[in-house]
């Protein structure tokens, strides 16, 4: 992010747009002032809140990290919330009263005792929320507060910080690729450029009317100007269904969780066949993602079998969960739901070598294929950043790439489009479609209805 020149006036509420790695959270985390100092990076200009550095007036700064996984720091929901305010020495009299209100305002009703290790993303996000507006601050920072949540969720949340804005008269800057949730609520849209300043700065309506088209043509989510879906070679029946392969992957009457305690689902069948798309939908916290892990061969079936065919296992046995890593390497691919949880080397290039190495490729095949990967997923300009400086959107792109590298049959990803600009996101779901028109197979956790509209031949509702 650089020459930008932008002035927020007490009170307003900023809807802050770009492409993915255009600056957005950035610029947020500057005006928290938890950016670090020189050593950590070069700074130019002049960033002020209420007229004084950032990292002086911390306390009058809430922020939401685009991760909420990075902003759970203890192991009840109810101290975590009470963190923030405990930080700022507001009265212990006055702190608990606070916990409830703003737990109940983000719809996360838990035993305040409830432990954070056992939440889904999605109540991690509401819980990093809850958090923050039970601190109220006089700004309030939202780095992409609603990407994890179910359509319920997403309405909570936005109702949350308009209670809370209409009470306290704070100032928001929310970012979100998606206009619509905030349309209604914000009073002024900011578009950066990737290159430098801002592409537009008006209010909302008439930054969609006269630069809607090629605001999304940048990659923003403008609701007249949705991505278009890609094309699947397979043909759709009238049910929707398409046409599909044999049966790679089945389970049946599993029960998953964590511990044998902890049933979150129980009774699912699922088939996974070549060339399908399997999408798993539902609220959050009804265990989509422990489901996928599940398929994965990461997590044991409390209860029913996962089951691959010959033609997956190729003579390894029918059950992924008992497999070694290469063994799952070129048969089932995961893609977690937090990007980082994933990487392991200091570029961007190597993390794309980590799996073909272990394949033992030769070396030639394995710059082929992560050159193709880098240029189709917008990374080659980045294959030399460490991957844990990237956005974002940069780092679930490269997530998806590192599975794609070793080409397995099957691909299992948690929320696949999770901080992805419009551009982004028609690139990737048509990367998945040619991967399904060539006979892989792709289990999708996710919220995203354009997602589940562009790809999904079966729908697993939780």
């Amino acid at each position: 992010m650089s020459e930008l020149d932008l002035v927020i006036e007490p009170g307003e509420r900023v809807l802050l747009l770009g492409a993915s790695g255009a600056g957005k959270s950035t610029l947020l985390q500057s005006m928290a002032g938890v950016l670090g100092g020189d050593e950590e990076g070069e700074q130019r200009g002049e960033l002020l809140i209420d007229g004084r550095p950032p990292a002086e007036v911390r306390g009058r700064a809430g922020l939401v990290l685009q991760d909420p996984d990075s902003q759970v720091i203890l192991a009840r929901v109810g101290d975590d919330v009470a963190f923030g305010c405990e930080n700022l020495g507001v009265p212990r009299d006055e702190i608990w009263p606070r916990v409830d209100e703003a737990l109940r305002a983000v719809g996360l009703q838990l035993p305040l005792d409830h432990p954070t290790s056992r939440l889904s993303g999605g109540q991690k996000q509401r819980l990093a929320l809850a958090g923050v507006l039970a601190m109220r601050p006089g700004l309030l920072l939202l780095d992409e507060p609603t990407a994890n949540l179910d359509p319920t969720g997403v309405t909570e949340v936005r109702n949350a910080v308009a209670g809370v804005l209409q009470r306290s008269g704070a100032t928001l800057v929310v970012i979100e690729h998606r206009v619509e949730v905030w349309r209604s609520l914000v009073d002024r849209i900011v578009v950066l450029s990737p290159d430098g300043g801002t592409l537009a700065d008006r209010a909302p309506d008439a930054v969609l009317a006269q630069q809607g088209e090629h605001l999304a043509r940048s990659g923003v989510w403008v609701p007249e100007f949705p991505p278009a879906a890609p094309p699947r070679a397979a043909p759709r029946t009238a049910s929707g269904t398409a046409s599909r392969g044999g049966r790679l992957l089945s389970a049946e009457s599993v029960s998953v969780g964590w511990t044998p305690r902890t049933v979150v689902a129980s009774g699912l069948d699922v088939t996974v066949s070549a060339g399908t798309a399997t999408v798993i939908t539902g609220a959050n916290g009804t265990g989509k993602t422990t489901l996928g892990l599940t398929l994965a061969g990461l997590l044991t079936p409390l209860a029913g079998a996962v089951v691959a065919e010959e033609s997956l296992h190729a003579g390894v046995g029918p059950h992924p969960v008992r497999w070694r890593s290469r063994e799952l390497l070129t048969r089932i691919g995961m893609v977690f739901q937090e990007p980082e949880h994933q990487f392991l080397t200091g570029t961007v290039r190597r993390e794309l070598e980590v799996g073909p190495h272990a394949l033992r490729l030769p070396a030639a095949e394995i710059d082929s294929r992560i050159d193709e990967l880098l240029q189709r997923l917008r990374l080659d300009h980045l294959a030399l950043a460490n991957p844990f400086t990237l956005s974002g959107g940069e780092k679930r792109r490269l997530s998806v790439a590192t599975v794609l590298a070793t080409r397995p049959k099957v691909i299992v990803l948690d929320e696949p489009t999770f901080g992805q600009d419009s551009r982004t996101w028609q690139e990737l779901v048509a990367m998945l479609a040619g991967l399904l028109d060539d006979g892989t197979a792709v289990v999708a956790v996710t919220h995203d209805e354009h997602f589940v509209d562009a790809l999904a031949d079966e729908r697993v509702r939780l």
